[in-house]
């Protein structure tokens, strides 16, 4: 069930805008990374931020579409196979 706050933001704002949100709040997020990684930038106080902006959007992308429960039962199936991968990892790298 979507936070009524996010489901407002959505009917209040708008689909486009918000959908323009959710795609403006993850290239913050990928700038942030990309800091941290390739010149070694303390910024986890803005990963932390961003992250949240993210989760935020996400789960309104996700009400926009309609889609919450599929995205769960896909996540469900994708870490079953980095489960599958890990193992296969450790049984090729077991020492």
């Amino acid at each position: 069930m979507v936070n009524p706050v996010l489901k407002r933001a959505l009917e209040s704002w708008g689909e486009q805008a918000q959908m323009m949100m959710v795609v403006e709040e993850m290239s913050e997020l990928m700038k942030e990374i990309l800091k941290n990684v390739n010149r070694k930038k303390d910024n986890i106080a803005e990963i932390i931020e961003e992250t949240a902006d993210v989760e935020i959007m996400l789960e309104q992308l996700k009400e926009n579409y309609h889609i919450a429960e599929k995205v769960e039962a896909y996540k469900a199936e994708k870490i079953k196979l980095i489960e599958r991968r890990l193992d296969d990892w450790d049984k090729t790298h077991a020492a």
